[in-house]
């Protein structure tokens, strides 16, 4: 097997093979960094050109783009709280804000550094567990794989800081929308409001992207400046400080990786989950992070991109064994594997062993390339955060509406992420959490699937295997754990307790606060779904029924919870001024703007096309809410649509809808090829 290994390694490093996993590495970085792309399109570009090439190069240039994808993701979620693909969403929790207080180049540090290891040790675990997890990986079954969801479930509590009854109402919430859509077991239609595009179910990415790209763009349209707010600028120490970090948490980010691969390994859970799993776990597990998690911690950033990375080898693990993609992006390597005559299975451990140690290799190498190019330009991009939010803003707006678009080709797409996006900022301004909905939402699907199986298999019996209640009764216990530790801080002397448990008085004024009348529309909808749905058949009403019934015990909770206030409360004097109040309302009114200019955008789209829209609402975003020249607006405006046009149409083909503008005066698409009007 040594000898296998050190021969893939030399057929790697062969200049041909290299180069192009070079190439692999740095399209990889690049698909990371635009918010919607990830690495299931970034595979499916590249897959047709790897015809012409021998397998080795083929596989190689295939696993350096998904490897690096985890790394470049990690840009945007630090400098601007958008996901550059849905596995870096639990970066922005922590990146995003040290961003805002001058750390872009510190976060930058410790992600490429933690992202580095965790890919190096993904890859360490596949040279070494093919042959030992085989067995293992096979008596996993949907139970287990059930509760290890309700798991990671039970997680959100702790992203969703002091109040953990908003956390788990959302993540039911996610739940019901992942019930949306034709039911696969009886062709249910459920909630689809006669539209074919809810048929298939909501799609992941306009939901990502707008519950987490839109509400950060709003809010730095609306305070204005730079991203950071106390404008440092970012030095190479910050960089050093970042890898430091790393290191000086390195049983952190052991765990996280150890977890990553295990997760990775799991088919049918992928990329979308695992990096939330790890910072939970984090979450429950680092000391003091219930006070910092989510306000600027860096063992957030640690946790989450070591995890992401690290899932790439655990993901080939089934892929190579089985011939059972451990995630999408694995099914697009299956389909290279077909294209080059390679057959997974017992042949990747004996006859064809040099190819599996060249994947091995070609995911280590990717991963030090990767990182040594993010180190070498981080604090180039760390400056970002010191350019004006005006500038900065109607790029990242137009290539966070072009990503949406692009993941289905369907102009819905863009009205379902500026829908999101407004629905995401009332949950910002209320305190839900908006990771939970997402959460809640990608786990959905896998949740019922496995549900129903186990059901179908054994009833509600199925809950009694052993694996089963050990992770049921861990999951119980994280959610009721921290009840019982405020318990136990209350016990004591009468003295003491009297001082820790506050008496309750129900605030009738509170009724009609918009916490409490927003919990109140939340448990409506819930109440919605348990009638709704009693005719349909019992496999497809098994899901709705049982998380609809959770989450308005969820969301009764919050109900009282808002209208209970605990006297007697210290009052204290205000200092706002009417120049305060004057600002607010004006970066209100800003946000507001911000969201009307996107809808006309929606319709615009019917009248002048895709891309023509994006130049207006970019010229209309610099020059009358940025006060930029007319212009550096026309040159900005144009660089991105013209970057938007090689990218989209010239390199993934995508196909542009008709336009009212094209059918009036057919001319222009003689000017603007293949309909972009």
């Amino acid at each position: 097997m040594l000898e296998a290994a050190i021969d893939a390694f030399g057929i790697i490093l062969d200049p041909s093979r290299f180069g192009f996993l070079s190439i692999g590495v740095v399209i990889g970085l690049v698909v990371g960094i635009i918010p919607g792309l990830g690495g299931l399109v970034g595979l499916s570009i590249l897959l047709p050109f790897t015809y012409g090439l021998d397998p080795y190069a083929a596989i190689a240039m295939l696993l350096a783009l998904s490897a690096v994808v985890a790394t470049g993701d990690t840009i945007p979620a630090v400098l601007f709280g958008v996901p550059g693909t849905v596995g870096s969403a639990a970066t922005v929790l922590d990146g995003y804000p040290m961003a805002r207080k001058g750390q872009a180049g510190r976060a930058f540090g410790a992600a490429f550094s933690a992202s580095l290891v965790g890919g190096l040790f993904g890859a360490g675990i596949l040279l070494v567990s093919i042959p030992i997890l085989r067995p293992l990986v096979l008596l996993v079954g949907p139970p287990e794989l059930f509760a290890l969801c309700l798991f990671g479930i039970s997680l959100v509590a702790m992203l969703s800081g002091a109040n953990r009854l908003k956390g788990l109402a959302a993540a039911c919430l996610g739940l019901l929308l992942a019930t949306v859509g034709d039911d696969p077991n009886t062709a249910t239609s459920r909630w689809t409001l006669g539209t074919l595009y809810l048929f298939d179910g909501i799609p992941l990415v306009p939901l990502a992207l707008g519950m987490f790209a839109f509400p950060e763009l709003a809010d730095l349209l609306m305070r204005g400046g730079s991203i950071s707010a106390d404008r440092k600028p970012t030095r190479l120490n910050g960089q050093w400080q970042g890898i430091k970090d790393t290191f000086g948490n390195l049983g952190l980010v052991v765990r996280s990786s150890a977890l990553g691969s295990a997760l990775g390994a799991i088919p049918g859970l992928g990329a979308s989950i695992i990096d939330w799993i790890a910072y939970g776990l984090a979450a429950r597990t680092t000391k003091g992070a219930d006070k910092t998690f989510g306000k600027g911690d860096v063992r957030g950033v640690i946790a989450s991109e070591s995890s992401n990375n690290a899932k790439e080898g655990g993901s080939l693990i089934p892929t190579i064994a089985f011939g059972v993609p451990g995630t999408a992006s694995m099914a697009i390597l299956l389909g290279a594997f077909q294209i080059h005559g390679i057959v997974p299975g017992q042949a990747m451990l004996t006859d064809k062993l040099d190819l599996t140690y060249a994947m091995v290799w070609s995911i280590a190498l990717a991963n030090v390339l990767g990182a040594g190019i993010c180190f070498l330009f981080a604090n180039q991009l760390a400056r970002l955060a010191l350019v004006p939010v005006t500038i900065l803003v109607p790029g990242v707006l137009a290539m966070t509406l072009l990503g949406a678009f692009q993941a289905g080709a369907s102009v819905q797409d863009i009205y379902a992420v500026i829908g999101f996006g407004i629905f995401g900022m009332v949950l910002k301004l209320l305190g839900w959490s908006r990771p939970a909905v997402v959460l809640g939402f990608v786990l959905g699907s896998l949740i019922e699937r496995y549900l129903v199986i186990s059901y179908s298999l054994a009833g509600g019996a199925f809950v009694l295997r052993p694996g089963v209640a050990v992770i049921l009764a861990v999951t119980l216990l994280s959610i009721l754990l921290p009840v019982l530790k405020r318990k136990h801080r209350a016990s004591g002397s009468k003295a003491e307790r009297a001082a820790t448990i506050p008496k309750i008085q129900i605030n009738t004024k509170a009724l009609l606060g918009p916490n409490a009348l927003f919990a109140v529309g939340i448990a409506i909808l819930f109440v919605y779904a348990l009638f709704s749905q009693m005719a349909w058949p019992f496999t497809a009403r098994l899901m709705p029924m049982v998380f609809a019934t959770i989450g308005l015990l969820f969301s009764v909770g919050v109900i009282f919870q808002a209208l209970s206030v605990t006297p007697p409360q210290t009052k204290q004097l205000s200092t706002v001024t009417e120049e305060d109040r004057v600002s607010a309302n004006k970066a209100a009114w800003r946000g507001v703007r911000f969201f009307l200019s996107c809808i006309a955008y929606a319709f615009a789209i019917h009248i002048a096309g895709v891309l023509p829209s994006i130049f207006l609402l970019m010229l209309y975003l610099l020059i009358f809410e940025g006060r930029q020249k007319v212009g550096l607006s026309l040159v900005i405006a144009g660089a991105v649509v013209l970057a938007s046009y090689g990218l989209f149409h010239l390199l993934v083909h995508l196909p542009w809808p008709n336009a009212l503008l094209g059918d009036i005066f057919p001319a222009l698409r003689d000017w603007f090829p293949s309909d972009i009007v």
